[in-house]
């Protein structure tokens, strides 16, 4: 059996081959390279002021323990708990006639003692002018000398100890030695109080000022002294203090540091941060936990770029700039602190350039672009915000 050889048709070779170009015409394929449209943000100098957020737990400035200087059964309470006292309020009254009776007894000893007194100085006086005389001997009237001088000791002696007495019925009273806001009472009338006595009767804490104890680094605490010492000519004793509540939100109360600890603690390596606030309305109560914006630093015209800008390779941070030809450039860039999601610029760009935000993954070296403003995102923060 034989088989035909077939060729192909000629007419069908052309046109397959017309089809193929018509589809991809080679002119086409260069014209539908698209430039790449970039968001960018020109650099401009504003003011950043970096701080610090801390826990801290409040304790009153000043606190008294009110405690019994004599003996006695208290008689009567004569405070409401939990008010505002004064210096020197009755608080306490203990059971005052034992006392007063003993003023009484001293009192009686004193006049017992200034009438020997003055049998004993009639007695020098009659014996002065016998003596003279030879009358009497010189010991009888050096004996009356004595007895004299004696009765002058004794004189004293009562004197002081009706003084101590009278001093004990004033201490009958117990009151407050200093102002402030007296907690409940740790005693109640009928009790036995003694001087010697391990548990006040109350205690009262000064509150309308307050101190914040905080902690912080010994090396944030060196940088933040030297920082602001080299910027403002400040010490950071001082230094405004914003006071949170313990969730972050603001008290609208403000402290300064007043100093800070001079040991170190080793196990952690913090070091004491103390802060007075004022406290008008009593908002901060001993014990309570709280937060305090500690400032760090503070750049008046600063550089900076939003977190997204950043580009991070091999430890290098860089950004993407645009020139006047609108063409694009990496430039390596040496950052500082991030402060809300931005980051402060050290070195490496200069005020008046564009910074690329958005559209980064699309560029390359010397590529053109398309460039529109960027707008900041509603919900950033301003740039004098906390360090993150």
């Amino acid at each position: 059996m034989s088989f035909r050889s077939r060729r192909p048709c000629p007419l069908w070779i052309g046109l397959f081959m017309f089809a193929l170009t018509g589809c991809h015409p080679e002119g086409q394929v260069a014209d539908d390279v698209p430039i790449p449209q970039v968001s960018v943000m020109p650099l401009e100098p504003a003011s950043i002021k970096v701080s610090e957020v801390l826990p801290g737990r409040v304790s009153a400035v000043r606190t008294a323990d009110i405690r019994a200087q004599i003996s006695g059964i208290v008689h009567k309470r004569l405070f409401d708990q939990g008010v505002e006292v004064t210096a020197g309020t009755a608080l306490f009254q203990i059971n005052p006639a034992p006392f007063k009776a003993e003023v009484d007894s001293a009192a009686a000893l004193v006049l017992k003692a200034q009438a020997a007194l003055k049998r004993a100085r009639i007695q020098a006086e009659r014996l002065s002018p016998l003596m003279h005389a030879e009358a009497v001997s010189r010991q009888v009237y050096d004996d009356a000398i004595s007895l004299r001088d004696q009765a002058e000791a004794d004189v004293a002696q009562s004197k002081a100890t009706l003084a101590r007495r009278r001093l004990d019925l004033r201490f009958a009273t117990v009151d407050a030695p200093i102002a402030g806001r007296i907690d409940q009472t740790l005693v109640s009338e009928g009790a036995l109080v003694s001087s010697t006595d391990s548990a006040p009767m109350a205690r009262i804490q000064q509150i309308d000022q307050v101190y914040v104890d905080v902690r912080q680094t010994a090396s944030t605490l060196r940088s933040l002294r030297e920082s602001l010492s080299a910027q403002n000519g400040q010490r950071a004793p001082g230094l405004p203090v914003e006071i949170l509540d313990s969730s972050g939100n603001p008290t609208g109360l403000n402290g300064s540091i007043l100093f800070s600890g001079i040991n170190v603690d080793a196990g952690t390596g913090d070091v004491l941060l103390r802060i007075l606030v004022d406290n008008p309305h009593r908002q901060l109560l001993p014990g309570l936990f709280v937060q305090a914006r500690v400032p760090l630093a503070d750049y008046p015209q600063a550089l900076s770029v939003p977190q997204q800008a950043v580009l991070r390779s091999g430890g290098q941070a860089r950004v993407w700039v645009i020139d006047a030809k609108e063409q694009a450039h990496a430039v390596a860039i040496e950052l500082g602190e991030l402060v809300d999601r931005r980051y402060r610029v050290v070195s490496g760009l200069s005020a008046g350039q564009l910074v690329v935000i958005e559209g980064l993954e699309r560029l390359t070296e010397n590529a053109p672009v398309s460039a529109a403003s960027w707008q900041a995102n509603a919900a950033a923060l301003p740039l004098n915000a906390t360090a993150r």
